[in-house]
């Protein structure tokens, strides 16, 4: 089937050039890491008006089902000559898990992109890219276009266990050093990405002071980043993966308090000013709808 393609054009906030198209199938489907209750997948979709147009930083907001909700998802890589895009999930939620159930051939209701500002790729000079649980495929357009751009990349990569880790050799590739941790020791060093980025920073280091610390991933995790840098006054951004229904503004759901403004993730961000953010506000709300998560997941047995 002819995939029906439209196209919607957002002005606010200087974010043009949306693309929502239908019925997008299923290139390659590939399972990228696993432990028991946790799965990663990895996704090559046929969908050519946004390869041509997305830009690191920015994401994709997709319906498996019509009948199914929206979630936004990065995009990790593309290929604007095939047409193809590439999405990793982990599977947590209702429409995560019925995307991973899906197999190669099958089509995809909706996605609507690019959304987003992108980065701001420029040569900040020596720069320490963070990167935790699924968060690390967010990373990798960001490292690999920071190092286009000029920057001495430090990257940092942070996993439960060996088993959930992604991306390393893709990272490594693109990085002038390289860190790994592992909550439980099984892979790298034992312990959390701020372990590292504390010794980093110590004054009677070896390693180079960084201009910039950008941060994707976990919230808590994100938290603690943003808490050891202020400290340093050194600028950091974080990329905020806050709840979205419409993603279009509209909605508020998405919503978040910068300092003392109210932003949107969907149309204002992702990417703010980690020392502005107001984190205990971020937390409850991501809590908002987990009970009817999880009794969704339980009716449909994912």
């Amino acid at each position: 089937m002819m995939a029906k393609e439209k196209a919607l054009f957002f002005y606010a906030n200087g974010i043009d050039r949306v693309r929502i198209i239908y019925n997008m199938k299923i290139l390659n489907k590939q399972i990228i890491a696993q432990v028991p209750n946790a799965r990663i997948t990895r996704l090559e979709i046929h969908a050519p008006l946004i390869a041509s147009k997305v830009s690191p930083g920015q994401f994709i907001v997709i319906m498996v089902k019509e009948e199914g909700e929206r979630i936004p998802l990065t995009v990790v890589d593309k290929n604007a000559k095939t047409g193809s895009i590439i999405l990793i999930v982990q599977e947590v939620g209702f429409t995560t898990k019925l995307l991973g159930s899906m197999k190669t051939g099958d089509s995809i209701y909706a996605i609507a992109g690019p959304m987003g500002h992108a980065t701001e790729l420029k040569d900040y000079g020596n720069i320490i890219l963070i990167g935790g649980g699924v968060g690390i495929a967010e990373l990798y357009p960001l490292a690999k276009g920071m190092k286009e751009a000029g920057n001495n990349v430090t990257t940092i990569l942070g996993a439960r266990t060996k088993e959930l880790l992604i991306l390393e050799d893709a990272l490594k590739a693109v990085s002038d050093r390289f860190y790994i941790t592992t909550d439980d020791g099984t892979y790298g060093q034992k312990g959390f990405v701020t372990d590292v980025l504390k010794k980093l920073l110590t004054p009677k280091t070896e390693h180079r002071t960084p201009n910039l610390v950008y941060a994707v991933g976990p919230i808590p995790m994100m938290r603690l980043v943003s808490d050891i840098t202020k400290e340093c006054n050194l600028k950091t951004i974080v990329s905020l993966n806050a709840l979205m229904v419409d993603a279009t503004g509209m909605c508020g759901g998405c919503r978040v308090t910068i300092g003392d403004e109210v932003k949107f993730s969907c149309v204002d961000g992702p990417e703010f000013d980690a020392h502005l953010v107001d984190w205990d506000e971020l937390i409850k709300r991501t809590k908002t709808y987990t009970e009817k998560e999880n009794h969704i997941c339980n009716l449909n047995k994912l």
